[in-house]
């Protein structure tokens, strides 16, 4: 059928518009509604619909009549098969340019018919459906509830498709990228074959290209580099991986400008963050190839951060965070003895280069205002200093014991506020655990306190900077979020690891510092946490190591605070005790001696896989334990209702001496002759128990002494 052409002038334009509003309203059949939707659907592709005239556009049809023109199936003579399913596109496109009906649900039940039209053969006549399309399924990523539906409605998969199919590849490219930046990990489980097509396609064009594409590659790919899905564990992704490492190696061993070198750091970057070092190849090539690349961090680092322009470090945080993530991998490979990617020699190299751009750090991070504190670059800043503080101990020290009062405030702050700071990309892996909030700084502190808490001069600044307190503070709140986790076991979180950590940095101040200990009340309250936290902790046999941590810490300070009301014959610290002698006790058992017939002293199964981080902690936990018997007159009873004493009796009787080393005895001699003297009833138990004989046979001669005394 033939209409009148929309009028040329805007003003009479836009009266035609009204005009066909009008007919839409008002319209007797199909064929007039449809004469009047032609005209409103040519205006709204000129772009002629502002705002209010949308609105009135959608008032006038609603979303019924475009979801008909949708599944319909019998076009107007004369007219192309997809001419309603193009009109009602175009109407829908329309409306999405209103958030508030682009995430309506009329529009989220449509995923499904654009995803067709993105599958649908490329052809000429259906460009404006395609471009139509886009318009929605973008306007769909920036609502609320957008990603997840696209998700879950197959949008991922389609765009994979379109991509690999060419035609209009580059829109779903950018879609894809879009898509990815909000909702990586759901992506990658529900379309993760798919995605890797595409990104088998852009590695290789990657790898091949030799002009600029090459660089315009290296901006998109990142988003491809899944941090939630293991790409080295499969063969497709280990291919994928092996094209960026010859492509990137190819581009960084080049002569390069700003403009080129940059988005080459973010790539390795984010390959680094999602693969470690797995991605680079053993060997010569490999060594090399790793040791320029933190040779050219460490560059980009000092060049940006040694003498700051503010303007300049603006514009170059991005690439910096990026450089900061491949710092942290090369203190790693540094360390690493097992299969090691560098030589010695390349260790000592890049040691002393990483040294010089950590003193850059340092010295920008010393030039920080208050009202910076917010910028998620400090906290990237502050992040990978901590990760070479928990590794070298000597370079730096000076430095970094003149910046410590800016490193605890700037924990404090974020802690105590809950900072909003949020990581620019490359700095912090995104995370479910609780504990991994932006506002965490101390998490990446708390390795480099616990050396720092064993030398005088960083120890003193550390507790005049109130780090106690704030320590204290942050071990009730990470205790809170442990207990709030699964019981089930699962690998050691963010959270276990820094209550460990924690309980090192307390050990350091107990043992160095009894008298702060003593009189400040922030370890009053700790040993409150402590004495509730182990009993809920022990019978937890994938909670161990830290059981072991809280058990030895406590014990160490209840020797410092035995005068304390906590202390005294409380049922709190009598549930602490018992617990605290059952994980002593339990850790070593009789079994078959392997060069002998008889039976032989061993670690107990259940203690084993964590004697090697344990063993010490169980050695000065049976000192403190000792320590604590003649300080708390209640002790010896509580040991009589572990029945720790009858087992320990037991099991040396049971074993031969020669499969109990010497500092094992005196461990064991230490606590046996604190809880003879203490109680007669202790003292009467160890003689029933044949302890006489087994004293003179280990060479307990103080345990003889005392079991002879009347």
């Amino acid at each position: 059928p033939r209409f009148p052409a929309m009028a040329s002038d805007s003003g009479d334009r836009l009266a035609t518009l009204k005009r066909c509003l009008s007919v839409l309203r008002d319209a007797r059949n199909d064929s007039e509604q449809f004469a009047a939707l032609l005209l409103v659907t040519k205006a709204v592709r000129a772009g002629e619909v502002d705002a209010k005239t949308r609105r009135q556009i959608f008032d006038a049809i609603g979303f019924t009549f475009p979801t008909r023109l949708l599944i319909s199936q019998q076009p107007p003579a004369d007219c192309p098969p997809h001419t309603f399913r193009a009109l009602g596109l175009t109407l829908l496109a329309c409306f999405c340019t209103d958030p508030e009906l682009a995430g309506h649900s009329q529009i989220l039940n449509k995923i499904p018919t654009f995803n067709d039209v993105l599958l649908s053969p490329c052809d000429p006549d259906c460009t404006s459906m395609v471009d139509d399309v886009y318009q929605c399924l973008s306007a769909v990523l920036a609502t609320a509830r957008g990603p997840r539906q696209l998700v879950t409605k197959g949008t991922v998969s389609a765009l994979c498709q379109a991509y690999l199919n060419g035609g209009h590849g580059e829109r779903a490219l950018t879609l894809l990228v879009g898509l990815l930046a909000v909702a990586e990990a759901r992506c990658w489980q529900r379309d993760a074959p798919q995605l890797l097509a595409v990104l088998s396609k852009l590695s290789s064009d990657f790898l091949k290209a030799e002009d600029m594409t090459k660089f315009e590659l290296c901006e998109v790919l990142p988003r491809f580099i899944p941090l939630s899905y293991p790409l080295t564990e499969n063969s497709q992704g280990s291919e994928c991986l092996r094209r960026l490492y010859e492509g990137l190696a190819d581009v960084l061993g080049s002569k390069l400008s700003q403009a080129q070198r940059d988005p080459a750091l973010k790539l390795a970057a984010s390959l680094v963050q999602a693969c470690g070092a797995e991605w680079i190849p053993a060997g010569s090539a490999g060594s090399k190839f790793l040791a320029l690349l933190v040779n050219l961090a460490c560059v980009e680092v000092r060049l940006t951060l040694e003498e700051p322009d503010p303007l300049e470090v603006e514009g170059k945080k991005e690439v910096v965070t990026a450089c900061y993530v491949l710092m942290e991998m090369g203190i790693q490979e540094c360390l690493r003895e097992e299969n090691p990617l560098l030589e010695n020699v390349q260790k000592m190299q890049l040691t002393r280069i990483m040294e010089e751009a950590f003193g850059a750090v340092i010295f920008y991070l010393r030039q920080v205002k208050q009202e910076e504190l917010q910028d998620p670059f400090i906290f990237a800043s502050v992040r990978v200093l901590g990760a070479w503080m928990a590794e070298e101990t000597s370079s730096l020290k000076q430095e970094i014991c003149e910046l410590l009062p800016f490193l605890v405030d700037y924990a404090r702050k974020l802690f105590k506020e809950g900072s909003p700071a949020v990581s620019l990309p490359q700095a912090e892996l995104v995370s479910t655990e609780g504990s991994a909030l932006p506002q965490d700084a101390l998490r990446f502190l708390l390795p480099g306190f616990c050396h720092l808490t064993a030398e005088d001069k960083p120890r003193d600044t550390l507790i005049a900077e109130g780090a106690p307190a704030l320590l204290c503070e942050y071990f009730l709140q990470q205790w809170e979020v442990l207990t709030s986790e699964s019981t089930a076991p699962a690998p050691l979180t963010s959270t276990e690891m820094s209550l460990q950590t924690m309980c090192g940095i307390f050990l350091n101040l107990v043992v160095t510092a009894p008298g702060l200990v003593r009189r400040d009340k922030t370890f009053s309250s700790l040993m409150d946490v402590l004495l509730k936290s182990l009993p809920l902790l022990l019978p937890q046999k994938h909670h161990l190591v830290l059981a072991a941590n809280v058990a030895t810490l406590g014990l160490m300070m209840a020797r410092i605070l035995a005068g304390s009301a906590a202390l005294q014959a409380a049922q709190r610290a009598k549930e602490f005790f018992g617990a605290a002698i059952r994980f002593l006790s339990r850790a070593h058992v009789a079994q078959s001696d392997p060069s002998g017939d008889g039976l032989a002293l061993a670690v107990s199964p259940a203690y084993a896989r964590a004697w090697d981080d344990i063993a010490e902690l169980w050695f000065l936990g049976m000192q403190a334990w000792a320590g604590c018997v003649p300080l708390l007159p209640w002790l010896p009873h509580t040991a009589l209702q572990a029945r720790c004493l009858q087992g320990l009796a037991q099991l040396l009787s049971q074993v031969t001496p020669a499969s109990v080393d010497c500092e094992l005895v005196t461990a064991f001699q230490a606590v046996l002759v604190e809880l003879a003297r203490a109680s007669q009833q202790c003292r009467d138990v160890i003689l029933s128990h044949h302890g006489t004989e087994w004293a003179n046979l280990y060479g307990m001669a103080a345990l003889e002494q005392c079991l002879a005394e009347q």
